[in-house]
């Protein structure tokens, strides 16, 4: 820690540099969601095409995973997160400019790396940085960018897009660079990181030995990866196809969804604090279970906006809990690199989750192909939490304390 710099700052610095992130990396991804159609227009191919480019982006955020995962953990959170957020900034506005869809799909395949990379390396900073009976309160805080990303994107495309198209809200996704400059001036690495550092072969062992923990990971985040882009990715396309919706109102409805999601992750994430990790996300999965018909068959107004509102915050507020979750259920010298892989590794069995909806919807109405997937992916969430283990309260960094790291892993890179 810089001196004169307090613990209490240090740990606020580091969850705002988390939580904007991943809200400014979710506002890159959501952008194309609302977009389909004009993009395939411009580019004169389908709209089941431009889907094509959400499944690219999602399909490679595992390699980005290991990329800035084993960035983080050798040399610390601060660099892999600056890289990671000019990078993926980058390459949203080049997506403004693809020429066709040949380039945009490219590109979008080269942004779910940048995406990917984001979430492991600001989870662990956020996590290792604030007190443990605060810890599943502010995962739910961190997470949530991710909703507010998606309430942002909402917002950019009614403010924006009716006037400049859709290559403009690429641009907009661009301002992401200027938080590096936050993080490089205002950021710690955690005292966590620094006690847990070790040699690559300690390292590769520790990957060996804490596999079979692993492989429960990517199985949990491939059915809770299905359950939130099952809700969300098309949800846009299903208020305008299915319901008749107009611009604004599209905008308006996700934005009322997004609020709910905030609000759920912000409730369950401190729930889980209080009942435990697993019983806090159980919990919320089972009540999205039952909210199914109000969420994707309400006949009024009234009750679709309640629909949408209860079920991003059931969703969202299982996912809440992650960030916590993950982070304790990971070995200390792996920190960086074992959630954010095993949740990218995650989204690669779920990357087909759109195109899997866009088919069912081609045979039925969007409502009915979105509602039975999510009864399907919410039952399979339910089983896998309930199987799995849990070390809510875990302190980071102590069992480095009896084993402290080689004289020659001393040294951390700095900007």
């Amino acid at each position: 820690m810089r001196p004169g710099r307090p613990a209490q700052s240090a740990g606020r610095n580091a969850v705002l540099a988390g939580f904007l992130g991943w809200t400014l990396d979710a506002f890159d991804f959501f952008v194309v969601t609302f977009v389909l159609a004009p993009i395939a227009h411009d580019f004169g191919t389908s709209v089941s095409a431009v889907v094509v480019t959400i499944s690219a982006s999602l399909a490679t955020r595992w390699v980005g995973a290991i990329i800035f995962g084993l960035l983080a953990d050798r040399f610390g959170r601060r660099v892999p997160l600056i890289v990671n957020i000019l990078y993926y900034s980058v390459i949203e506005v080049l997506s403004g400019l693809a020429p066709n869809y040949r380039v945009f799909l490219l590109l979008r395949l080269l942004y779910g790396i940048g995406m990917g990379g984001e979430w492991g390396v600001g989870a662990s900073l956020t996590m290792e940085s604030v007190p443990p009976r605060l810890r599943g309160l502010l995962s739910g805080f961190l997470q949530e960018g991710y909703a507010l990303g998606f309430l942002l994107a909402a917002g950019a495309y009614a403010l924006v897009f009716p006037h400049w198209g859709w290559r403009a809200l690429f641009f907009v996704g661009g301002l992401p660079a200027l938080l590096t400059l936050f993080i490089r001036a205002r950021v710690e690495e955690p005292e966590a990181w620094h006690r847990s550092r070790t040699d690559w072969r300690t390292y590769g062992r520790a990957i060996v030995h804490n596999w079979r923990r692993f492989g429960y990971l990517v199985l949990l985040l491939a059915v809770m990866n299905a359950i939130s882009h099952g809700s969300q990715d098309l949800y846009p396309r299903y208020l305008q196809h299915q319901r008749g919706f107009t611009t604004g109102l599209t905008s308006g409805v996700t934005a009322i969804t997004m609020v709910g999601a905030i609000a759920g992750g912000l409730f369950f994430g401190a729930l889980s604090d209080r009942i435990g990790r697993r019983r806090a996300m159980v919990t919320a999965l089972a009540l999205g279970g039952l909210l199914i018909p109000l969420w994707v068959l309400a006949p009024q107004f009234p009750l679709i906006l309640a629909g949408g509102f209860l079920m991003q915050f059931m969703v969202q507020g299982a996912w809440g809990i992650i960030p916590a979750h993950l982070n304790e259920l990971s070995p200390d010298q792996l920190r960086g690199f074992f959630p954010g892989l095993a949740y990218q590794l995650g989204v690669l069995v779920a990357s087909r989750t759109p195109y899997i909806e866009e088919q069912m919807a081609a045979h039925m109405p969007y409502g009915e192909a979105m509602g039975i997937f999510a009864a399907l992916v919410l039952l399979a969430g339910i089983l896998a939490v309930t199987a799995g283990p849990e070390r809510r309260g875990e302190r980071f960094g102590e069992a480095a304390r009896a084993s402290p790291a080689p004289e020659s892993d001393a040294v951390a890179i700095r900007v």
